[in-house]
């Protein structure tokens, strides 16, 4: 990932004693930062963790040297990703753009003056859905749970979801992704970068409702995985797999159970999870704080 950085902004950035980095953040006119284990640094020229005052500033040639790195000087041959809000490198690895919105005919068409680049590293965690695996697939492989994961933004859900479904492809079923964001396998140019499984196709790009009539019409999926529901258009596809006997596995923002049963969009949506799994980061991201055997599909 760090390649992609300007020559000024990779030296500083392999200076800092990082942690298992996840994050380098440039912004025009302030400070450099990176993320890691132990959270967001400001560093200075020298890559040391500093206060505001004595940082590194970003420059509008740091960011046009990564942008060029990043486009291999091809912006235009981009725009139909960089619409998404980011772009994918070699590995997985995604780079979100904040700038000015280009629109023509109402739809958003490009971004210009570009202001700010989020790189994230992309990661996968083999062994994350361990303690949760036996209860979502049975010994003997014969009966599937369809599972819904819960919990607040970055408590480690799309890290959770990636490796169950690894797991769940690995014990022999037919699992196809509906990857909308390209976060759960991280393809770059439609490949996985991260393992997914060897018996798991992946939509990449793909809105659900488009991905679901794709997938029951010619991937015979026994299991389809997905990220992030959370809207009324959610119901319509949930109950096309529930009556073609396909088990979902999907995750959701929301603090409890409870809570997620009180929403609007959910009241028709959630009938189809049988088991449903807590997340909090109370011991780090990915805590899992309870697994709930809910009246779901049977």
């Amino acid at each position: 990932m760090l390649r992609y950085l300007s020559p000024t902004l990779r030296r500083i950035v392999d200076q800092a004693s990082a942690t298992n980095l996840e994050e380098v953040r440039l912004r025009l006119n302030r400070p450099l930062m990176i993320k890691d284990r132990s959270g967001f640094a400001i560093l200075s020229a020298q890559g040391q963790s500093v206060r505001p005052e004595h940082s590194y500033i970003v420059s509008k040639d740091d960011l046009d040297r990564t942008l060029q790195l990043i486009t291999e000087n091809s912006w235009y041959a981009w725009e139909q990703e960089i619409q998404g809000g980011y772009l994918t490198l070699p590995g997985g690895h995604r780079v979100g753009v904040a700038g000015q919105a280009v629109y023509s005919g109402g739809q958003l068409r490009t971004i210009k003056n570009i202001s700010s680049l989020n790189f994230r590293q992309a990661r996968a965690v083999v062994g994350a859905a361990d303690p949760l695996i036996g209860r979502v697939v049975s010994k003997r492989g014969t009966h599937i749970y369809s599972t819904l994961i819960v919990s607040p933004p970055g408590c480690g859900k799309t890290t959770l979801l990636r490796d169950l479904t690894r797991q769940v492809a690995d014990c022999g079923l037919q699992v196809v992704v509906i990857d909308e964001r390209s976060e759960i396998a991280a393809c770059y140019l439609g490949v996985p970068q991260l393992d997914v499984g060897m018996q798991t196709d992946v939509l990449d790009g793909y809105d659900k409702g488009i991905g679901v009539n794709h997938a029951l019409r010619g991937l015979s999926p026994q299991v389809v995985v997905t990220d992030e529901i959370g809207h009324g258009s959610d119901a319509a596809i949930l109950a096309e797999l529930a009556r073609s006997g396909v088990k979902v596995i999907a995750t959701c923002h929301g603090d409890s159970w409870e809570q997620l049963q009180g929403k609007s969009w959910a009241r028709s949506s959630l009938e189809i999870f049988e088991l449903v799994v807590i997340l909090s980061r109370r011991r780090g991201p990915g805590t899992i704080e309870s697994v709930l055997r809910v009246q779901g599909a049977t």
